[in-house]
């Protein structure tokens, strides 16, 4: 018993001596952590299966999806471990919205609005195809419910948006649709 005691007072006293390092010391650690610190998004890992936004970077028909969720600050919450469904439009249903919208939504003082429909792209879990009932509505992370449309050769539709085609994703699953879907 002496021995243990011993041991965890030796133990003890390295963890006191290591802890009680200069404040000058302490205060460039800090401030190192402090300008280094990134999201979840900043965390480098070329090893794991890709989650929803590096799937998204690496199309190059979902740039402009990329920039509305960086203009919306919403890069962080789509890298986290989810499960997500996601329903990612691609660029040209971004350019069938009226001329202008865009630019407006990815100006600061929009970031709210625009954090809104694409939280409306979003459902919590993970919703396969086959999953999908006809006419079932489904909440989504904005809050509003989108409304599913199934015909019998398997055509999918999303509020009226088609699912051209699905991705997994480490932290859930990717429905590529040819619409910006938008909550009433």
């Amino acid at each position: 018993m002496k021995s243990i005691f011993k041991s965890f007072t030796i133990i003890g006293s390295l963890l006191l001596i290591i802890g009680c390092g200069s404040s000058e010391s302490q205060n460039s650690n800090n401030t190192a952590l402090e300008t280094t610190h990134v999201g979840q998004s900043g965390v480098k890992d070329d090893v794991s299966n890709p989650n929803i936004v590096q799937v998204a970077v690496g199309s190059a028909d979902h740039s402009t999806l990329v920039a509305a969720l960086k203009a919306a600050d919403y890069v962080d919450v789509l890298t986290n471990v989810g499960p997500f469904t996601v329903f990612a439009p691609i660029n040209t249903a971004f350019d069938a919205l009226p001329d202008g919208t865009l630019t407006t939504l990815t100006k600061k003082e929009n970031q709210r609005q625009l954090r809104d429909i694409l939280e409306y792209h979003v459902l919590l879990g993970v919703y396969k195809v086959e999953d999908f009932v006809n006419g079932r509505k489904l909440g989504t992370a904005h809050g509003a419910s989108v409304v599913i449309e199934k015909s019998d050769d398997g055509t999918v539709l999303v509020n009226g948006g088609k699912i051209v085609g699905s991705v997994p994703a480490s932290n859930g699953i990717i429905h590529v649709v040819d619409k910006v879907l938008l909550p009433d």
